[in-house]
Parts: C-alpha cells; sequence; structure tokens
C-alpha cells in the first residue's frame, strides 16, 4: 500500500478512547494559556530584542516584533482550527497525519522529536548559565566543574530529573508549577517594564528608523541558505532591517505549537484550544512589544549589549540591583520552557507510539496517573544526559528548522483537509482559506532559507536517519498499514480495508 496512506480524523479520535491509552482530561483554556506563555517567553525576552534592535533594526525592532507576530499569528491560526478539530495528542503529526499521510506525517513526528529534544537541553543549558549568575550574584557560587561549561553541568542535569518526575506524576499537577513560575516571571518582567520607563529619553527614539547601512555576513556554510544561492548581500537597518529583524525575533514566539501537544487532556478541545493558541501569541506580543520600546528608550540603540541587554540597560543607568531581578526572572522563564518542551516531545512520542511507527509498548499510561509514564523517563534520561554531557549551543538552529517545517505542513495540511473533509466540524476556522494558510506557507519557507548552510545540512541528515528508520522498521509495523480492523477512506464514501 502506498506510504502516503491517511489515518482518518474518526480513527485518530476513536484511538484515544482506547482504556490502555487514555489520557486524562483535565486543561482548560487558562492552563493552555499559561502553557503556551510558559514556553514561549524564555531567555529571549532578555537578550534577543537588545541583539534585533543593536544589529539589524535600531528602535524600529517594535515593528519587527508586529511582523513576526502576523506571521507568527498565521501558522497560529491553522494550528487552531487543526487541534479544534483533532483534538489528539501529536499536534503538528496528528494533523499531517489526518490530511497529508503516513509518510509526512512520519516526517513532521521525527523533526518535532529532533525540536523537543534538542530544545529542552539547550534551554537546561541555559537555565544553568543563568542560574549561576545568580548564585553568584548572592553570594553562593556553583562549582565550576558542576556548573554550566563544567565537565558535567549537573546543574541542568537536576533540573531536568525534577521536571520529569513532575511530568510523569500528571499533566494537571505539572501546570500547576507552571502557573506559579509563570506568575513570577510575568510579575518580574512587568516590574522591569514598569522600572525601565522611568529611565526612558524619547531621544533614543530618534531615528525611529536607521537609516540602512551594509550587514557583517558570515560566508561558507555559516551564511544564510537565501544568500548561499542568490549571492545577496543583506542589509542592516531601514525597511530591509526591519524585516530582518522579523526573521530574527520570529524565534522568540516559537513554542505556541507546543499548546497543541496536549490535545488530549483538554476538557473541551474544540473551544479551549484555539483560546489557549491564539491568547498565548498575543499576550507574548504584547510584552516583547512593550520590553523593545523600554529597553531601546532606555540605552541609544547602538550602545545596547547584545548579549544581555536588558540587565546592562539598568546597568548603564547604575543599577545593577536590577541584573539580580533579571537572573532570577530567567532562572524562573527558562523553567517552564523546559517543562513545556518536555511535556511537548513525551506527547509526540505517545502519538507516533500508539500508531506503532515506534514500539507501542512506549505508549503506556500509567494506572494511576494516567501519563504515559514509560516515554516520560526515556526523555528524562535523553534530555539530562544531552544537557549534562553534550555542548550543543552549535545545534541551536535545528530547533528552528523543525519547527518551521512542522508549520509549513500544518498550514498545508489545512487547505488539503478542508477539500477532502468540509463535512468535519471545527470549533476554529482559518479566515479567507485557502490564501491565509498559503501566505502562512510562504513565510515559513522564507525564514527556513533565511537559516545557514550548515543547518540544512544537519537537518537533511536528521531526515535520512528517519527516512531509514521509516522504511525498516515503521512501515510495516504500522496500525493504518496492517490489516484487520477497518477504516474509512476520506476520499470515497466507502469503506475500505486497511490493506
Amino acid at each position: 500500500m502506498s506510504v502516503l496512506r491517511t489515518k482518518t480524523v474518526e480513527q485518530s479520535i476513536a484511538d484515544t478512547e482506547e482504556p490502555e491509552f487514555k489520557l486524562k482530561k483535565s486543561l482548560s483554556a487558562l492552563d493552555l494559556t499559561v502553557f503556551g506563555v510558559g514556553v514561549v517567553i524564555g531567555a529571549g525576552i532578555f537578550t534577543l530584542t537588545g541583539r534585533a534592535a543593536h544589529e539589524v533594526a535600531g528602535p524600529a525592532i517594535v515593528i519587527s516584533f508586529v511582523v513576526a507576530a502576523i506571521a507568527c499569528g498565521l501558522a497560529a491560526m491553522c494550528y487552531a482550527e487543526f487541534a479544534s478539530t483533532v483534538p489528539v495528542s501529536g499536534s503538528a503529526y496528528t494533523f499531517s497525519y489526518a490530511s497529508l499521510g503516513e509518510l509526512f506525517a512520519w516526517i513532521i513526528g521525527w523533526d518535532l522529536i529532533l525540536e523537543m529534544f534538542l530544545g529542552a537541553s539547550v534551554v537546561a543549558q541555559g537555565w544553568s548559565a543563568y542560574l549561576g549568575s545568580l548564585m553568584e550574584q548572592l553570594g553562593a557560587p556553583i562549582p565550576a566543574a558542576i556548573g554550566y561549561g563544567g565537565s558535567i553541568d549537573l546543574m541542568a542535569v537536576l533540573l531536568v530529573v525534577v521536571l520529569g518526575v513532575l511530568i510523569t506524576v500528571g499533566i494537571r499537577e505539572s501546570l500547576r508549577v507552571n502557573l506559579v513560575l509563570v506568575a513570577v516571571k510575568l510579575f518580574i518582567v512587568l516590574f522591569v517594564i514598569v522600572a525601565g520607563l522611568m529611565f526612558v529619553n524619547p531621544a533614543n527614539y530618534s531615528p525611529f528608523v536607521p537609516d540602512a547601512a551594509p550587514r557583517e555576513t558570515a560566508s561558507g556554510l555559516t551564511q544564510p541558505l537565501l544568500q548561499f544561492f542568490s549571492g545577496i548581500e543583506p542589509t542592516a537597518f531601514g525597511v530591509g532591517g526591519i524585516f530582518a529583524g522579523a526573521a530574527l525575533v520570529f524565534f522568540a514566539y516559537i513554542g505556541f505549537d507546543v499548546v497543541a501537544t496536549t490535545a488530549e487532556e483538554t476538557k473541551r478541545p474544540q473551544r479551549d484550544l484555539p483560546i489557549g493558541i491564539i491568547a498565548s501569541l498575543i499576550i507574548c506580543t504584547v510584552l516583547y512589544g512593550a520590553v523593545a520600546l523600554v529597553v531601546t528608550g532606555m540605552v541609544p540603540y547602538d550602545k545596547l549589549d547584545p548579549a544581555a541587554a536588558l540587565a546592562n540597560a539598568f546597568a548603564f543607568h547604575g543599577q545593577t540591583w536590577m541584573a539580580t531581578v533579571i537572573s532570577a526572572g530567567a532562572v524562573a522563564g527558562l523553567t517552564t520552557v523546559v517543562l513545556t518542551l518536555m511535556i511537548g516531545a513525551t506527547r509526540i512520542i505517545f502519538a507516533m507510539s500508539r500508531d506503532a511507527l515506534l514500539p507501542r509498548g512506549l505508549a503506556k499510561v500509567h494506572p494511576r496517573f494516567r501519563t504515559p509514564w514509560v516515554i516520560s523517563v526515556i526523555v528524562t534520561v535523553i534530555v539530562a544526559l544531552v544537557a549534562g554531557l553534550t555542548p550543543v549551543g552549535v545545534l541551536e538552529e535545528m530547533v528552528n528548522i523543525g519547527t518551521l517545517s512542522a508549520f509549513v505542513l500544518v498550514s498545508v495540511g489545512v487547505i488539503v483537509l478542508r477539500r477532502r473533509r468540509p463535512d468535519l466540524e471545527r470549533g476554529f476556522r482559518v479566515p479567507l482559506n485557502p490564501w491565509l494558510p498559503a501566505l502562512s506557507v510562504i513565510v515559513c519557507v522564507y525564514l527556513m532559507l533565511n537559516l545557514t548552510v550548515e543547518t540544512w545540512l544537519r537537518f537533511l541528515i536528521w531526515l535520512a536517519l528517519g527516512f531509514v528508520i521509516y522504511f525498516a522498521y515503521s512501515r510495516r509495523h504500522s496500525r493504518l498499514g496492517k490489516g484487520g480492523d477497518l477504516y474509512i477512506d476520506p476520499a470515497t464514501p466507502t469503506v475500505a480495508g486497511r490493506d
């Protein structure tokens, strides 16, 4: 049978009711919104804003954030429609299975595993770095050998293990901790915004859009793929700088898609999932824009520190105590990011295992906690080892390319499923279909082309490994590919055997 075989929406939903794999439904729209804000707002709000303003956009970085939010919002609407139509764990993997077929579903699931495993590990290391900075400011430095950059990053390992236990005990308990940490993070961010307003100098906003200038560029494998093929040198500042800034800060929004991985554990998915996805994106946009205005108003854009702009903006005005507050906020903020990425990884693998594209034994749910405990343990061990032992800094862009590829397939899937299954009940519908989903595809592909050549090469190697596993194991063991149960082919009104 063709590898493009498609699993029906009805079958996907029916699988969620199997006693052996049934998850506990306990999440509300508020839980999902907090979940989304928790994973989106991380170190980026403390560092990326200043870097983009200093290097490419100036004070107009505020516009860059709005442009990036609009671009991200296109993908968010596609996720919201799919999540309200197919309320099943797995996010983009499940959506692709229901619209584009098994092979595409495997590819995107494989990409999402890369995104969330590597993302959780990288952020855990970042958490360790901020913790080390905070403890040093408090007069109790962490020994270099077991801290960030040491022979083993024990702090990152301990964080992952604690969060692993938490997600094994239960999704509801995990999100209660997440709620507290997100509240702390938002309080500190708002406090920094309000405190920063006292040091804003309106003269720093002029010129709001600096004149265009040549931009320092990389060469060889470290240059963007678009530049590699076109030979066009990018510019900084001016109108072009605003869009270059948007491409840079777009990645500060990545994470809202993890909300969709909790679909099976949501009480009213048709209503609550779209609210959680879109509300978290709106909240983050407002906070990012406010931080951008404050930072560029406090310090001239050409004097911002790209590495730690927010902390150094207060040091610029003699308020060094704020660095401690910002470090504490980053520790709380990054904890929620690692937590949500680990939950997302377990739910992706859970969905793939239940479909037998990975061993089905992995998907067993704990009889008491109603969580996929075997997968949670595996995710915890792998993320802890990578975070503790591997210098993964050079692989951070892999998180971005995996996410954007998922955005592309979800956007295409909305168009396909609208045409193949117009009869399905949709709690949310993307307006102006197919034009807005098509625009989402174009924007995401453009952003992927702005990633480096070496990132694309690593991505292709990862895909090649995924194809080997699919054709050697997954295709032969897939539930959809085996005989027995019947499924309804969405393209026809007849009932067809799976073989």
